[in-house]
């Protein structure tokens, strides 16, 4: 059986990567500025329990439609935390 991944589960998991990488560089930067520490701790562990839930009940699919939502909600964190951001400046 073939265990490796194909070009398009590659590429959702990146899309899941790039979210999460960004959520830990807020949670270094929020914990050595004391800002935004509610939120810089707990997106990183929403995504963790989510990316988990949806890859269990996708049976490991990295292309499956609720492991794609949950990639997708992520990206819209992503968005309202720069406009967030924006609006402060």
């Amino acid at each position: 059986m073939k265990n490796t991944l194909d070009h398009r589960q590659k590429l959702w998991a990146l899309a899941a990567l790039i979210p999460f990488l960004l959520s830990i560089l807020l949670l270094g930067y929020a914990l050595r500025n004391q800002v935004l520490l509610a939120f810089a701790v707990g997106w990183p562990a929403l995504q963790i329990f989510g990316y988990v839930g949806s890859l269990k009940l996708a049976n490991g699919d990295l292309t499956h439609y609720l492991f794609k939502a949950q990639v997708f909600l992520n990206y819209m964190v992503l968005a309202l935390l720069v406009a967030v951001i924006v609006r402060a400046l």
